[in-house]
């Protein structure tokens, strides 16, 4: 598969306090990643980029909220995350600001 595809399928980290507590608890964590992913895709990508083995992956759309804007409506992104399971006593580190 081609590294510069998988860097782009990788979105970002979501560092919440949820996703924090299932870091902790069951080795899981979260990322945003690209709505054409699929399991495998994003199975292969967290290996080959943070050199971990990855033991599930479970997806889902999250639908962008409907916010207001002034006087009109809008909408934001939709967003497809990933939480990424890794077998234990391996951990993923995140660099935080």
């Amino acid at each position: 598969m081609n590294q510069e595809f998988l860097l782009q399928l990788i979105t970002a980290p979501v560092v919440t306090e949820k996703s924090s507590i299932a870091a902790d608890l069951n080795n899981q964590y979260v990322f945003k990643v690209d709505s054409s992913a699929n399991k495998a895709d994003i199975k292969a990508a967290v290996e080959k980029l943070f050199s971990v083995d990855v033991e599930s992956v479970k997806t889902l759309n999250v639908k962008g909220k409907v916010k207001r804007f002034g006087k009109g409506f809008g909408k934001r992104s939709d967003v497809k995350k990933a939480y990424v399971r890794i077998k234990s006593g391996q951990e993923i580190e995140f660099v935080s600001a």
